[in-house]
């Protein structure tokens, strides 16, 4: 059976994770109240992340980072893009 979430990303109800994708209370919230939808727009946005700031997900204070941005994307005003970044799909 689909879980159906209220998304606080879309602002809609959309189909739910089937599990926690972060460990803690942070993961909990997610789970509670984020689409597999948002969860798969803020994978693309941590690889932005990861790859402009050329940061190591191993590294401590680089999941620290990551953490904090993942809060903002989905319950602050959102994460920023790296300063800089250009949109493969504006080089076309």
């Amino acid at each position: 059976m689909t879980r159906i979430v209220n998304c606080v990303k879309l602002g809609k109800e959309a189909e739910g994770l089937a599990t926690a994708p972060y460990p803690g209370e942070l993961g909990q919230r997610i789970f509670d109240n984020v689409s597999k939808q948002a969860w798969q727009e803020w994978l693309r946005h941590q690889t932005i992340l990861i790859n402009e700031n050329r940061i190591s997900p191993v590294d401590p204070e680089s999941r620290k980072f990551l953490e904090g941005e993942m809060e903002k994307f989905f319950f602050g005003g959102g994460s920023d893009m790296p300063g800089g970044f250009v949109s493969p799909d504006m080089l076309k």
